[in-house]
């Protein structure tokens, strides 16, 4: 019994210690700056680097956040990227919700616009974000786009951000 009440005193310890680590990076009035690695072809905010048979595709981007309370961001994002045929302008509003201060969950409009065109997409994502102190956090994220043009499909995503907090 006994030793069972000491493994759950440090089980709540430990959690309450990660609960008081990771809030204030989340708390009200702080500001995330991220870059996140993905696919170029939902014209998402992202650094990316693709060569294939003599083409190559890169794009570059970032997105900042505000939290107007503790745990929700609003967040907007710009980038840039280039197929070799075609350079585009990319563009993010949204929000991200994180749950229990480490679990963020998102949802945005993102879009592309480039000679002759533009698409968009209804964004959402969830990760886990893997604090390494108190201004930086790694965020493996799994992400869905779903396309808002008629015949658009929806894209599948896996990312790895990287977010510094003030």
């Amino acid at each position: 019994m006994k030793k069972l009440l000491v493994a759950a005193m440090m089980v709540f310890g430990l959690a309450a210690n990660a609960q008081e680590s990771t809030s204030s990076q989340t708390a009200q009035g702080k500001i995330v700056i991220e870059a996140n690695t993905g696919s170029a072809t939902t014209g998402n905010t992202s650094f990316s680097l693709t060569s294939s048979n003599g083409n190559t595709a890169w794009s570059v981007g970032a997105e900042g956040g505000y939290f107007i309370i503790d745990d929700l961001a609003v967040k907007a994002g710009l980038g840039y990227g280039d197929n070799g045929t075609t350079d585009s302008f990319r563009y993010k509003i949204g929000a991200e919700y994180y749950i229990i201060g480490q679990i963020p969950v998102g949802v945005d409009f993102t879009g592309s616009s480039y000679t002759g065109g533009s698409t968009n997409w209804l964004g959402l994502q969830g990760g886990y974000a893997y604090f390494l102190g108190e201004n930086l956090s790694i965020k493996p994220a799994l992400r869905y786009n779903i396309g808002l043009e008629d015949g658009q499909k929806g894209v599948f995503q896996g990312l790895i951000g990287f977010a510094l907090y003030f």
